[in-house]
């Protein structure tokens, strides 16, 4: 077995007679296969060439999987473990504890994948929120509706691989185990998270949809289960808290039962559009993309007044998508299809929200950011011109780029994927200053570092305010536990301990590991 690396041009990377001749010269023998285990692209000058790490056996060596696949047991008569949420960490965490031989019991408050799509498309159609069942809270969490991108800093945190591996069991395309920012695309992940579903039921596990945790169990301070909302109990003496960044009634209980949280750092700011040609062209230094190049993507950050200004959850070939969780809220989020193929790239540019932002809201205590956060929702969702006396609607304000970073109200406005619709603002009025002013000297860094990128054609969508959780809920470095009360996990992005897919579900397996160790 041997180790190769080639940086070649778009059209060979996808030629296999072209990568054969490369290696037969490099190892001096035809009697080989090879596999590609690693693959990027590098577009800092011209041309734009093709990154490839390759593996490479002798003839006959190579075997079909790439990995091995994990068996799970029966745990259907074990001890039982609660899981409350059924987003990424949920859905690892139920894994591993299957793994380990603990039963888990999942507690999701929105619908299975199938169900969830009309309440979709109720959104965009009727333009109306049911706060249990969105692109926040149901089967698979958030990720499932919203681009599915697997690209993860946290690599000291666990295993990234073998959680990629664990999608690709479940369905995901096996490229994702190559490419160096993997991504699955909103259209096949529910197809994956249906097959994990029936993973965790065949082996004895259990799901409880449309189950909303309303209450704990707890005396001296040893949790002992939950409550839904009919009054049902569940109990168990480990509790895994995966409930994802949106779910503010968990944090509100927490507040009110007296179990300690903190105060979260979070940012806040806009969705940006461009067409993607016009990215493509800027990305790749041409006129015309070449069809064997995916849709390019970027990346930005500018320090402007001590703040960081920087890109979120970049789409291309992407959508908007209404993200709000209650109605009376306007909330923006992207994601793309696996093809990446929608004419417009989208990606949120957030300021982080600092101590001096929350002086207002203090009296909340730890809720201050949250309270912060709904505030700016709340007056997004008036500038959007929806019927407030109902709370209903879901008219997204806007404006173009060049106007709002020059100060103008825009008489007209550019195309826009956003379907429930647009309609213009003057958000440089309606945003919170601090938020404003780093948003406008930061766009004009990044149309320096991106000739172009300040077009009569971009197009700002409000408000990008869900970038992770504003609250945290403190655990033990080692148990993972919360500190005051024993057997309560608190886990994944909700809790403050991840940032996207891979790893809540990273923190996922980590908390299960915790509970049986």
């Amino acid at each position: 077995m041997q180790t190769l690396q080639f940086s070649i041009l778009p059209e060979q990377a996808v030629d296999n007679s072209f990568l054969k001749e490369k290696i037969a010269q490099e190892i001096n023998t035809n009697n080989f296969e090879y596999r590609i285990i690693k693959r990027s692209i590098d577009a800092r000058r011209k041309p734009v060439k093709i990154n490839l790490t390759i593996t490479v056996y002798q003839e006959g060596e190579l075997i079909d999987e790439s990995f091995i696949k994990k068996e799970y047991p029966n745990v259907s008569h074990s001890a039982p473990v609660l899981i409350i949420g059924f987003g990424p960490a949920g859905m690892f965490a139920a894994l591993k504890l299957i793994e380990l031989g603990l039963k888990p019991v999942i507690i999701e408050r929105g619908k299975d994948v199938r169900k969830r799509r009309r309440d979709l498309a109720a959104i965009t159609r009727d333009q109306i929120i049911n706060p249990n069942s969105n692109y926040c809270f149901g089967e698979g969490g958030a990720g499932t509706f919203s681009d599915g991108k697997l690209y993860t800093r946290s690599k000291k945190r666990g295993d990234v691989n073998e959680i990629l591996e664990i999608l690709v069991q479940h369905g995901a395309p096996k490229e994702i185990l190559v490419d160096t920012h993997p991504h699955i695309g909103t259209n096949k992940l529910p197809q994956v998270v249906t097959a994990i579903r029936e993973t965790i039921l065949n082996a004895g596990g259990e799901i409880h949809f449309e189950t909303r945790l309303e209450d704990f169990i707890i005396n001296n301070n040893q949790i002992e289960g939950i409550v839904d909302q009919h009054g049902n109990k569940f109990l168990a003496n480990n509790v895994i808290l995966a409930t994802g960044h949106s779910a503010r009634d968990i944090f509100y209980l927490l507040d009110k039962k007296k179990i300690l949280i903190e105060n979260k750092p979070f940012a806040l700011g806009v969705r940006v559009e461009h067409p993607q040609q016009l990215i493509d062209s800027i990305q790749y230094h041409c006129k015309t993309k070449s069809e064997y190049l995916p849709p390019a993507s970027y990346k930005l950050v500018q320090q402007v007044k001590q703040r960081g200004v920087f890109s979120f959850c970049m789409c291309p070939g992407g959508i908007i998508a209404p993200c709000a969780t209650s109605p009376g809220e306007i909330v923006t989020n992207g994601w793309s299809p696996s093809k990446r193929n929608n004419p417009y790239a989208n990606s949120g540019i957030v300021v982080t929200v600092e101590e001096e932002d929350l002086i207002p809201y203090k009296k909340h205590g730890a809720l201050a950011g949250l309270k912060f956060q709904e505030e700016v929702e709340r007056t997004t969702f008036i500038a959007g011109k929806n019927d407030t006396t109902n709370n209903i609607g879901q008219i997204a304000p806007a404006q173009r780029l060049l106007d709002f970073i020059n100060n103008k109200t825009s008489f007209y406005l550019p195309e826009c994927s956003y379907k429930p619709g647009i309609t213009s603002a003057p958000l440089h009025e309606i945003l919170p200053s601090s938020i404003v002013t780093r948003l406008q000297e930061g766009f004009k860094a990044f149309g320096q570092k991106m000739r172009g990128y300040l077009n009569e054609e971009a197009i700002i969508v409000a408000v990008e305010s869900r970038t992770s959780s504003p609250v945290k809920i403190p655990r033990e470095k080692i148990s993972l536990e919360h500190p005051n009360i024993k057997g309560l996990y608190p886990c994944g992005e909700g809790a403050g301990y991840a940032g996207g897919i891979v790893s809540a579900a990273i923190d996922g397996r980590r908390c299960a590991e915790a509970i049986n160790s």
